[in-house]
């Protein structure tokens, strides 16, 4: 690690915080020979996962299709870009937690049904319409139907 602004290598660890995310480190420096400090952070290097999609084509997972599609399914619901954001992370976590390479795309959508469906039923449907890509208005009620009967338990 230099000094950004002298380029020294002497440097010293003032303070380390976790993040609220719990997956960064914040470390906050100073610099022996210039006196400045600035900050630094401190993320896990994710391997890089693999999706299959539906048409059996490969390609990089992308965190920002996911927030995109979430973003469509929860428009005008009480859900803010937090909640979002965390519903992410937890599927992000579930992926990489199995530690394999290459995922299918309908495992994700699983996931963040399993999510959602405590988060809010409309977004839930709504994501589920796309997802499940229904055919015919029997399947969209099928699916309303078992969101019916989870509300209920």
């Amino acid at each position: 690690m230099k000094c950004p602004f002298c380029n020294s290598s002497n440097i010293r660890v003032l303070d380390s915080r976790g993040n609220e995310d719990n997956n960064s480190i914040r470390r906050r420096r100073i610099c022996e020979d210039c006196n400045k400090r600035f900050t630094t952070y401190e993320t896990i290097e994710k391997i890089p996962v693999i999706v299959i999609k539906k048409d059996e084509t490969r390609e990089a997972y992308d965190r920002s299709k996911l927030i995109a599609g979430l973003l469509r399914a929860c428009h005008k619901r009480h859900i803010n870009i937090d909640q979002i954001n965390q519903l992410v992370e937890k599927v992000e976590n579930e992926i990489y937690n199995l530690r394999c390479k290459e995922i299918e795309s309908r495992a994700i959508g699983d996931m963040v049904l399993d999510k959602l469906k405590d988060l809010d039923a409309v977004a839930y449907v709504r994501f589920a319409s796309v997802y499940k890509e229904f055919q015919d208005i029997d399947s969209f009620m099928e699916e309303l139907k078992k969101v019916k009967m989870k509300q209920s338990d």
